[in-house]
C-alpha cells in the first residue's frame, strides 16, 4: 500500500499558480525594497528644501519611474506597453492618494516626520501588490503571457 495522500502531493505541481504568485510576491519584496528606498531617499533629501506633502509627492514620482521598469521587466516579467503602463500609472495614482491620506493623518496624531513615510509603506505596499497583481496578470492579453 504504497498510495500518496493528497496533502502530501508536492506542494509545487499541485499547486502551480500558488507557485508563481509566491514567486511574484518575492520579486515584488525585491522590487519594492528598491524602490521604496530611492523613494524615502528622495524624500528625506527634499526636507532640506520644502514642508512634507510636497516632498513625499517627488520621492513617489522619483521612485515610480524606477518602480514601473522593475515591476514590468522582473516582478511580472512582461514587455511595457499602454495597457500596462495606463493601468501601473491608474493603481499608483490610487496608491498615491491612499499615501499622502496616510501620511497626514500620521503626521497629524504625532508621528515623526522620518517615520510616519515608513508606516505608510508598511500598510500601502500589500495593498499595492494586489493592485499591480491585478493589472499584470488579470488582465493578460494572451494565455501564452500567462505560462511566464
Amino acid at each position: 500500500m504504497n498510495r500518496q495522500i493528497p496533502f502530501f502531493k508536492d506542494w509545487q505541481t499541485s499547486h502551480p499558480e500558488r507557485m508563481k504568485d509566491f514567486w511574484r510576491l518575492f520579486r515584488f519584496g525585491i522590487t519594492g525594497t528598491i524602490s521604496s528606498l530611492i523613494h524615502y531617499g528622495a524624500y528625506c533629501l527634499m526636507l532640506l528644501w520644502t514642508g512634507t506633502t510636497i516632498s513625499y509627492t517627488i520621492g513617489y514620482l522619483v521612485g515610480l519611474f524606477c518602480n514601473y521598469i522593475l515591476t514590468t521587466y522582473f516582478t511580472f516579467q512582461r514587455q511595457p506597453n499602454k495597457k500596462n503602463a495606463t493601468g501601473f500609472v491608474g493603481s499608483h495614482l490610487l496608491n498615491y492618494l491612499l499615501e499622502i491620506g496616510l501620511l497626514d493623518l500620521f503626521l497629524w496624531v504625532g508621528l515623526d516626520k522620518f517615520i510616519a513615510p515608513i508606516m505608510v509603506m508598511v500598510i500601502v505596499v500589500p495593498i499595492n501588490f494586489f493592485l499591480l497583481r491585478f493589472v499584470f496578470i488579470s488582465h493578460t492579453s494572451s494565455k501564452e503571457d500567462e505560462e511566464k
